[in-house]
């Protein structure tokens, strides 16, 4: 299990260059392409060129509310750090990579085949105390006592997606234009793992230099894997293995845009609202498992949290509860279904002057992350100033989020290539919680 927590600080110490707010700035750009078609699917009857070809894209991000910019270069201890006492620890990790992609224009249509990998990893409302606990097998004092109402989970995920987009204005006037898209999405799933654990109450002792877990009343405890993250969940390989399984789920994305218009494919105002991730998916594998147990750890018979000092996986983690008789099983599956983290936006795109523009952005997330069932999102605001002078774009998007706060980026666009970053303002010169990092080059012609 120290190994399973210790994953969410690899993450952040060797992959901190890499927001969820993914290719912020860059997605809304007046110079419309395949990636402002990904967050609102009506975009593509508006985009700039005939033909566009995304060759690759890749954004990394990763926040949390406990780790600073410059924890990660001070040498101290990261478990020490994010477990240490205050509020529940949030972390994310989110990767999304477009791979070869094309959308084209024709007349008042758009079209566009579009292919994406997502990586994630989360830990949500995890108690300090009992993740310094295991982690650490360390206590603040001799007894600690628990009172969890929310779920606690640590889940990652890997998965792929092939989508199929159609656009279309639907009012086309002298001074304003309204259009409308869909997004149909195959989903592969590819691995899975989740642990949540609801209404932990109790206490942790500390005895002969371990700590004791015991329960006042039973909690509720899932236990979710599939694919190569059954096997070892603490490498960050295994999130990269299988992203792309066989096809097993469906989602759709769905938009709206209206422009006053500025003459010929210019605009004073554009604004875009959509729904996207509307779908889930199953997975199926050899070794998947579902499983929801009543968790009962009695004062006659206490947990030894250094029990899972050498757990790889969730399966070990499932056997030690169980070979000590701490676990009575709810219900249980082999293939299981994941919802998609389902978001509504809206954003409106100004044009101040000449070259110079102002968009704002809201993402609202529809479903609750604590939900063991469900792939988390974030709600963000962000106000992002650009300049686009055709051939070169430049932009600062300021966003602020639930879990890591206010954030100020910068990022450009050289033609086709573009590289930028939600944070890295704030990170550099405010100890920002979060570093995110996305860059790509896509060829738009005709």
């Amino acid at each position: 299990m120290k190994k399973i927590i210790a994953i969410s600080l690899v993450v952040l110490s060797n992959y901190i260059g890499f927001s969820q707010d993914h290719f912020s700035g860059i997605s809304t750009s007046s110079r419309v392409g395949i990636l402002n078609g990904m967050i609102n699917p009506a975009e593509y009857s508006n985009l700039s060129k005939k033909f566009e070809v995304n060759l690759y894209g890749a954004s990394f991000n990763t926040n949390n509310n406990k780790i600073g910019f410059s924890d990660l270069t001070s040498g101290n201890n990261l478990q020490d750090l994010i477990f240490k006492s205050g509020e529940s620890v949030n972390l994310q990790f989110d990767g999304q990579i477009v791979g070869p992609s094309v959308a084209v224009k024709l007349l008042k249509w758009g079209f566009a085949v579009t292919t994406k990998a997502n990586i994630k990893f989360d830990l949500i409302n995890i108690d300090t105390n009992i993740g310094n606990a295991i982690s650490n097998n360390n206590l603040a004092s001799a007894i600690t006592l628990l009172n969890t109402n929310s779920n606690q989970r640590l889940i990652g995920t890997s998965y792929g997606e092939v989508g199929f987009s159609a656009a279309r204005s639907i009012i086309d006037k002298e001074k304003y234009s309204i259009s409308a898209g869909v997004t149909f999405k195959l989903l592969f799933p590819g691995s899975y793992s989740n642990i949540g654990l609801n209404g932990l109450n109790g206490k942790i002792s500390q005895f002969g230099g371990n700590a004791y877990l015991t329960t006042d009343q039973p909690a509720i405890l899932n236990i979710a894997y599939s694919g190569s993250l059954a096997n070892n969940f603490s490498n960050f390989g295994d999130y990269t293995k299988t992203i792309f399984g066989g096809l097993n789920g469906m989602a759709t994305d769905i938009g709206f845009n209206y422009k006053l218009k500025d003459g010929p494919n210019k605009y004073k105002v554009k604004v875009g609202l959509a729904f996207r991730n509307i779908g889930s998916m199953t997975f199926k594998d050899n070794n998947n498992s579902s499983s929801n147990y009543s968790l009962n750890i009695p004062n006659s018979n206490p947990l030894n949290l250094n029990t899972f000092s050498n757990a790889n996986n969730l399966g070990d983690v499932e056997t030690i509860l169980n070979t000590n008789g701490y676990l009575t099983k709810i219900d249980g599956q082999k293939d299981f279904k994941v919802k998609l983290p389902t978001l509504f936006s809206i954003y409106t795109d100004i044009k101040i002057v000449p070259k110079v523009y102002l968009t704002g952005y809201l993402q609202q997330k529809l479903n609750k992350d604590s939900e063991n069932d469900q792939i988390t999102a974030l709600n963000i605001v962000s106000v992002t100033p650009r300049l686009n002078l055709g051939f070169f774009e430049t932009y600062v998007p300021i966003s602020n989020n639930q879990i890591s706060g206010t954030t100020v980026g910068f990022g450009f666009r050289l033609g086709g290539f573009y590289l930028g970053s939600n944070s890295i303002v704030s990170s550099l010169t405010s100890n920002g919680k979060q570093a995110d990092l996305y860059t790509g080059f896509r060829w738009a012609f005709l």
